[in-house]
């Protein structure tokens, strides 16, 4: 019997900065400009989540644990399950 393929996170849905996330292999995706960024990569290993931000003349990142959480030019990110192959993820607008 096959396995179902594991459904591609919906990285169209992160656009407005609200959105959870499931990964299981980095990603990089566009997010409106009034965050004053335009793109979001976010790698991860068994023990943290890289966030990092970019845009015209800007870079801003974030490194998370497990259980944590941080923002990103006010694009808030929780780490909320964390292994070496998955990471749960939700980001929403900070005010």
């Amino acid at each position: 019997m096959a396995h179902a393929a594991a459904k591609k996170p919906n990285l169209r849905a992160c656009y407005d900065g609200k959105c959870n996330l499931t990964l299981t292999k980095s990603v990089s995706f566009r997010v409106s400009s009034r965050y004053g960024i335009t793109r979001l990569a976010i790698s991860f290993s068994s023990t943290r989540v890289h966030v990092k931000g970019t845009g015209p003349g800007v870079t801003s990142q974030a490194w998370l644990g497990k259980g944590t959480s941080g923002s990103v030019n006010n694009i808030g990110v929780k780490v909320v399950s964390l292994s070496s192959g998955k990471a749960k993820l939700q980001l929403a607008p900070r005010r």
